[in-house]
């Protein structure tokens, strides 16, 4: 069990028989009343985030996640393969266990799934990404003044704004927590 005074960005909380992370909390001291620890939760599952208030004091229980290196082999039909770095076996999660880290997931990449138990939670994605892009429309010369963008498919499926010198089959380089364009990547 977890008390108020433990909580720190990134615990998982076990609320109501659901897994929760605490995204961001403040402890509160009002003038009149107890104090509180006012909290932004995370569903690990669905993603979903809300607020929620913990009188100061308050025990809640704490779960522990396992974090383990993966490679992502492939997808079939909406069923996700990884093969463990360290035993070779592999497992597979579905559609809702990856959420929308899918978007940015190609063949090869490292990930980290978190486990309770056995079960497979969620992924997490390097912080960048390079992907490849494989359509977007060509840049108008002299539009570049504006500081435009345009929308462009990387190889893994997603569509993100790039700006407009930026062409097909350029390699970009993709931040995965806010699925925005940061750099070109050279290519040697």
């Amino acid at each position: 069990m977890a008390s108020t005074t433990n909580f720190r960005n990134g615990l998982v909380l076990s609320i109501e028989n659901e897994l929760w992370t605490i995204v961001d909390f403040q402890h509160v001291k009002p003038g009149k009343g107890g104090a509180f620890v006012r909290t932004k939760l995370k569903n690990v599952k669905t993603g979903r985030v809300i607020d929620r208030t913990f009188r100061s004091g308050e025990k809640v229980e704490d779960v522990r996640l396992e974090r383990k290196q993966f490679q992502f082999l492939y997808e079939t039909d909406g069923t996700y393969h990884f093969m463990d770095m360290k035993t070779y076996d592999q497992i597979v999660a579905d559609k809702n266990v990856i959420g929308e880290a899918a978007q940015f997931m190609k063949d090869g990449m490292e990930v980290e799934l978190l486990f309770h138990g056995s079960n497979p939670l969620g992924v997490e994605l390097p912080i960048f990404v390079e992907l490849k892009i494989v359509k977007t429309e060509p840049g108008v010369k002299g539009d570049t003044a504006s500081g435009g963008s345009k929308p462009a498919t990387l190889e893994s499926g997603a569509v993100i704004q790039v700006p407009l010198f930026v062409d097909e089959e350029e390699v970009v380089k993709v931040d995965t927590r806010t699925a925005t364009y940061v750099e070109r990547v050279k290519q040697s």
